[in-house]
This record gives structure tokens, C-alpha cells and sequence, in this order.
């Protein structure tokens, strides 16, 4: 009798239980907008985070809940802003065209190294020691942790020095943040130069470290004739806005520090 009546209140309790999750599940339901997901569809699936947010999931939220731009999603481009412009009811706008840049020349013929790394096999725990081997201290360490970080396999190091395959590059911009040496920049895709090296020591101190580098000449500076190049903290810089492009700079320069990124 006593187990009946055990099993009689348990089995009340559960239902009584239940009820009250049904009733509350009831109160507390909230709408979910069903473009979200048709959103969520809609983008690549990359979760590489270059629209700003945590992933695909939480940009398609933010899209139809709180009116974020539709065409944050780099590796997406134009026809998927314009997927997802439909679905939310708003104009897609221009996307710009981002690629990843490696700004370092420094291949192992061209740089001269501190020391042997013989067992170190990361840039992060390179550059915590003693800022890697290569005696430049700037410069690109080639032990790939920016390919690790490249989830579209656009990344291959090459001669000691990263390189970018722009066909598969999306300017996700994961290399970017994975570089301790900050010598990966992201740009809109242009024919324009760029100064292909981030170190700022002095020119003979440079020169000494690394053949390809900028030894801050000022030659770029003063051919340019629209002022677009200043050298500062020893080493040119190209403002984009105000470069037309024609190259004078690539031309003079006497260690070949400035290039066209070869962007397709």
C-alpha cells in the first residue's frame, strides 16, 4: 500500500511538474523571424568573423534584429550581399574587394638570422623568444600561422616568407589577426603600390638585416608627384586616396621595396 501510494504521488508530482513547463514554455515563447535562417542560408558558413561578429549566426540575427548592414560579408561578396538584401527587404550597396597582403620581401636570401631555431615550430612562440631568429625584427617569420589560420587554404610559406594565392584569398582577415609580427594587412583589391616591408629602424641598420627592406631613401617621396608618399619612422608609407597609380614610385625605388600586390 505504502509503495502504491509513493508511486501515486511521484507520478503527480511529474505531471503536475510537466504542466507547469507546458504552461511556462507558452508564456515565455518568443517569435523567431524566420529570415534569419533563410540569412543564415544565405551566407557562406565561414564563421571567420571579417562582418565584425562572432559568426554566420550572430550576423543573421543582427541583420534582421538590429538592421546591420547587409554586406558585411567579405568572403560572400557582392552576390551574397545581394542574396541577403532581398531576404531582409533592403539595398545591398557596393561591396569592396579585400585581399590579404604579406608586407615583407624577406625570404631567406634576403635576411640574415640571429640564430638557429631548432625547435620552435610556431610564429607566436618564435617571436616570444628573443622576437624570432630572423634578425629583422619586423619581418615575417615563415613558420605558418597564418596558413593555420587560413580556412579557405590561401596561405602557403614560400622561401621562409608567407605568401598569398589571391584567387582563393576571401580578406577574411583570420591571417591578419594570427601574424605577432603584424606584417599581414588587409586592402581593398587596386592596382596601386604598396611598400612591401614594416620595418622601421634606420636605413643602414635595415640594409644590414635585410636586403628587400625599406631603408627610408625618400626617393618614392619625392618622385611622387601627387604626394602620396611620406616617409615616416624611417619607412614610406603610400596613402591609397591620394595614389593615381602610375607606378614612379615601384620604379626608383632602389631596393625594390614598393610593388604591385599581384591581386586577381
Amino acid at each position: 500500500m505504502a509503495v502504491t501510494s509513493a508511486v501515486i504521488i511521484v507520478s503527480l508530482t511529474g505531471l503536475c511538474g510537466a504542466a507547469i513547463l507546458v504552461v511556462a514554455s507558452q508564456l515565455m515563447h518568443v517569435e523567431v523571424d524566420e529570415r534569419i535562417g533563410l540569412v543564415q542560408e544565405a551566407l557562406p558558413g565561414a564563421n571567420c568573423g571579417a562582418c565584425g561578429y562572432a559568426g554566420c549566426a550572430d550576423y543573421a540575427t543582427a541583420i534582421i534584429e538590429s538592421g546591420a548592414e547587409v554586406n558585411l560579408c567579405i568572403p560572400g561578396g557582392a552576390s551574397v550581399a545581394e542574396e541577403v538584401g532581398r531576404i531582409a527587404g533592403r539595398d545591398a550597396g557596393g561591396v569592396a574587394q579585400r585581399k590579404a597582403i604579406v608586407a615583407c620581401q624577406g625570404t631567406e636570401e634576403h635576411r640574415s638570422q640571429k640564430y638557429e631555431n631548432t625547435g620552435l615550430t610556431t610564429c607566436t612562440a618564435s617571436a616570444a623568444l628573443y622576437g624570432g631568429p630572423s634578425a629583422c625584427p619586423y619581418g615575417c617569420l615563415g613558420y605558418g600561422d597564418c596558413k593555420e589560420a587560413c580556412k579557405f587554404d590561401a596561405i602557403e610559406i614560400q622561401h621562409g616568407v608567407a605568401r598569398i594565392n589571391m584567387e582563393k584569398c576571401t580578406g577574411c582577415g583570420a591571417c591578419e589577426e594570427a601574424c605577432p609580427k603584424r606584417v599581414i594587412w588587409i586592402r581593398e583589391v587596386s592596382e596601386k603600390p604598396v611598400v612591401m616591408c614594416a620595418n622601421h629602424q634606420r636605413g643602414a641598420m635595415t640594409r644590414k638585416v635585410c636586403t628587400a627592406g625599406c631603408i627610408g631613401c625618400m626617393k618614392c617621396q619625392k618622385t611622387c608627384p601627387t604626394e602620396a608618399i611620406v616617409v615616416k619612422n624611417n619607412v614610406a608609407r603610400i596613402d591609397l586616396e591620394k595614389c593615381i597609380g602610375c607606378r614612379k614610385c615601384v620604379n626608383d625605388c632602389p631596393v625594390k621595396a614598393i610593388a604591385v600586390p599581384k591581386i586577381t
